[in-house]
């Protein structure tokens, strides 16, 4: 266990989610509250590297509760992967009297956060921000809520012109790796089906749902796809229907990079609130190499390692209820 700090950096690094900048803040005010202080570093592991810091306050995080993205940057970076970059960042943030560090991101964050911790005996916890909802150790990951209400809000619009004019719509919704966002817009959204790497779909299954929904005299359909699934990408995937089905009028939308602009919901702003004063509270007791999460609506501190090689799975009473409600 590492002594209570007295000077917290924190960074956000990987893909921006929504409710981030609440993350910083909930950070910023916590520390400021406890009387420490507190650093933000611009650009994530390679502002840390280039020393790019400002010193913050209360009053330097007013305003940001309801902004998306992150007003500290976000950004990849290659030298943090080699141990030449991560000696020169210890080196930076030491000069500066940092003494513990707040990660705010996703899977490769923690990743390098996990290694620069052991190299350097750094005092680093995590805080989840991804809309992929894909870390192990927490219910919910800061955006993924408001990535999930941006996708439905896309999808009813595109339900309206799926049925003025009985087209068959692939709606692909991000998941890398994972079908969270998939498999909640399609339960929410009335889809037809959902294509996600958890469900193993065939288009055999496919082609029956579609015959299905035909023979019911649904018109109008909508299947969500998640960008990582195992039937190919969604072009592949409305090229195969269009062979099997070619009377019917199928369209392609890829939702991209909405999913992660916005304003976040208040459900990201007050997880993001909840996790910000845990991560500050668990560096004050002497926690690092750890994960702030949030399951059954408690805190609770993961390992690094845990959280980025086990998998958080999705819930199958979720998908055996998007079963019985497609008929």
């Amino acid at each position: 266990m590492h002594k209570a700090p007295s000077h917290i950096a924190v960074l956000t690094s990987g893909g921006d989610a929504p409710g981030m900048n609440a993350a910083i803040r909930a950070v910023v005010r916590s520390a400021v509250y406890y009387e420490k202080k507190v650093t933000g570093v611009y650009n994530g592991y390679e502002g840390l590297i280039d020393g790019n810091y400002e010193e913050l306050n209360s009053r330097s995080v007013k305003y940001i509760l309801n902004q998306g993205g992150t007003f500290l940057k976000s950004a990849r970076s290659q030298r943090f992967r080699t141990t030449e970059g991560r000696k020169e960042a210890y080196s930076k943030m030491s000069a500066a009297g940092i003494d513990a560090l707040i990660v705010i991101g996703g899977d490769g964050s923690f990743t390098g956060a996990k290694i620069f911790s052991e190299e350097y005996n750094v005092q680093i916890i995590g805080v989840p921000g991804t809309i992929d909802n894909d870390l192990y150790g927490t219910d919910f990951t800061i955006g993924y809520d408001t990535a999930s209400n941006t996708a439905i809000e896309c999808i009813d619009k595109i339900r309206d012109t799926a049925s003025s004019h009985d087209r068959l719509f692939l709606v692909e919704v991000m998941g890398r790796d994972s079908g969270f966002i998939a498999l909640r817009s399609a339960i929410a959204s009335g889809a037809l089906e959902v294509i996600m790497p958890e469900n193993n779909l065939t288009f055999d299954q496919l082609y029956q749902a579609i015959e299905k929904a035909g023979k019911n005299k649904k018109f109008s359909n909508i299947i969500v796809v998640a960008e990582g699934n195992k039937l190919g990408n969604i072009f592949e995937i409305a090229d195969h229907l269009k062979t099997k089905f070619s009377h019917l009028d199928i369209k392609v939308t890829i939702l991209g990079h909405l999913q992660r602009g916005g304003s976040p919901t208040v459900f990201d702003r007050v997880l993001a609130s909840k996790l910000g004063v845990a991560a500050v509270e668990g560096l004050l007791i002497g926690r690092s190499n750890v994960m702030a999460g949030i399951m059954n609506n408690q805190v609770i501190y993961t390992p690094f390692e845990e959280a980025i090689t086990r998998r958080a799975y999705i819930n199958p009473e979720l998908i055996r209820i998007n079963k019985i409600l497609t008929i």
